[in-house]
């Protein structure tokens, strides 16, 4: 016999698992049906188990810079295996607390393989394919995510050819490896690695690492990558890779003509793809496109009645932030509430290596293709006190505004823990705060997010920290 439920929500990561929560708060009987584990690839094999592992490199780092602060260590190593450990410690501390989310809210967690029968009816199915359950719902959820991106030059075998679950998880730090494609898990990956002592070749496509980012932002990246040993190779591409005795022998095309890299390990970092298959979206009359489920996003209704879909499964920008603010708005409009609609131009993007990487609007390149005239402003934290302080000087903060108006257009930084700061550009922008209101607005001192208030300084020839010379 089917159970009855008002949503049920298929995928239990940052969209699904608050979907299911905010539903049942507003009075909904809601089931929520996962295959692997609660919290999805974000809080078990992404976004948190990755941050715990960063963790550990900058620690690390920070060891091994110890005597720049007068402070004398005279032994210490990286020990592979603990930080792992650690990193796998904390994903299932967040993943319990989904289960303790589920039952405080009286969710019913059912395991097993969604599968549509029909756009009104869902099976739940075990590894083997056996129905364990069938569930008729008003409404349907789809909240199944992403997974790695697979080349067809570059085939993922687990082993020599990994992709960023198995990178998180090896049994031994490998000595060399090589990393293609330089987007926020290549970069974090890059990072983390070379810290702890790996040989690490980075492999972009584009002209710039980090390409989604403000070209100025790429450029300071591959200058502090290539400082810290990391070699980068921007407008380069993987040609192919032989397996050659223990390790792999790496072809890549360059600017310069081709290289042969040897590793012991080649991390496929090329992007994602929705998670659509074997699903039943045919049987259930859902249209996809190019991997993602298609939605109208004012609602995040599919092509079939009463299936609703977000987060990843849906595509760019494939952030937990953003499937988590669909997820409150989506449930929200079940209720019959009003919810403000996603902004979807300002969504801020975060980039976890050392130096971080947080962002929100238009590029200069972006707002100049757009036709604004505008001012632009740039604050590096050599010139701020606090960094200084800290020992974390690399880096800046840019910032655009309409030159007509003087709305924020766009933040973009490079620095120590600058994803903390990204939040005042975000809540400003949403606000339609002005330039010069930022300008105006007391920002204290000595801390990383005066270099905010400087840029914009800056933008508007107003900066008395730079020696700049005032902008008529």
């Amino acid at each position: 016999m089917a159970k009855e439920f008002d949503v049920c929500v298929i995928g239990s990561g940052p969209g699904g698992y608050v979907a299911a929560i905010r539903a049942s708060q507003l009075g909904f009987k809601t089931a929520i049906v996962e295959k692997r584990f609660l919290g999805g690839v974000c809080l078990n094999i992404g976004c948190i188990p990755t941050k715990a592992l960063l963790r550990s490199a900058e620690v690390f780092e920070s060891i091994s810079h110890a005597a720049d602060y007068g402070v004398e260590v005279k032994s210490f190593s990286a020990n592979f295996e603990a930080m792992i450990q650690r990193s796998r410690k904390v994903a299932d501390k967040m993943s319990k607390g989904v289960q303790f989310l589920m039952k405080a809210n009286k969710v019913e967690v059912l395991n097993g393989t969604g599968v549509f029968t029909s756009s009104k009816e869902l099976t739940v199915q075990d590894e083997n394919g056996k129905v364990t359950e069938t569930v008729n719902a008003r409404h349907f959820i789809i909240a199944t995510g992403a997974r790695p991106r697979e080349l067809p030059s570059l085939k993922i075998d687990g082993k020599m050819i990994i992709d960023s679950e198995r990178a998180m998880q090896l049994e031994k730090q490998p000595k060399k490896m090589v990393i293609v494609g330089a987007g926020a898990i290549g970069v974090e990956f890059a990072y983390f690695y070379n810290s702890i002592g790996t040989e690490v070749t980075l492999v972009e496509l584009q002209k710039t690492v980090v390409p989604v980012e403000d070209e100025d932002i790429g450029k300071e990246l591959a200058k502090i990558y290539k400082k810290k040993g990391v070699t980068v190779l921007t407008e380069s591409s993987v040609e192919s890779v032989e397996k050659k005795g223990s390790g792999v022998k790496v072809t890549v095309k360059t600017k310069k003509g081709t290289e042969e890299i040897e590793a012991d390990v080649v991390l496929s970092a090329v992007g994602v793809t929705g998670n659509i298959e074997n699903m039943g979206l045919d049987k259930a009359g859902v249209e996809t496109d190019r991997g993602a489920i298609k939605v109208d996003t004012a609602s995040y209704k599919t092509s079939a009645d009463g299936i609703y879909a977000i987060g990843d499964v849906i595509g760019a920008p494939w952030l937990a932030h953003k499937a988590s603010h669909e997820a409150v708005v989506l449930a929200e409009q079940l209720a019959g509430l009003k919810p403000s609609p996603v902004n979807y131009s300002n969504i801020p993007g975060c980039t976890y290596c050392e130096p971080q990487i947080a962002s929100v609007g238009l590029t200069e390149k972006q707002a100049r293709e757009e036709g604004y005239e505008i001012k632009v402003g740039k604050f590096p934290f050599s010139a701020s006190g606090k960094a200084t302080g800290l020992g974390h000087e690399e880096g800046f903060v840019k910032v655009i505004f309409d030159a007509k108006y003087g709305e924020w257009l766009g933040c973009h930084m490079i620095g120590s823990h600058v994803t903390e700061l990204i939040a005042e550009a975000v809540v400003a922008r949403e606000l339609e705060t002005t330039a010069h209101e930022i300008i105006s607005a007391v920002h204290p001192h000595p801390t990383m997010s005066e270099a905010v208030m400087e840029a914009a300084a800056e933008a508007y020839g107003e900066g008395v920290h730079l020696g700049s010379k005032p902008k008529k």
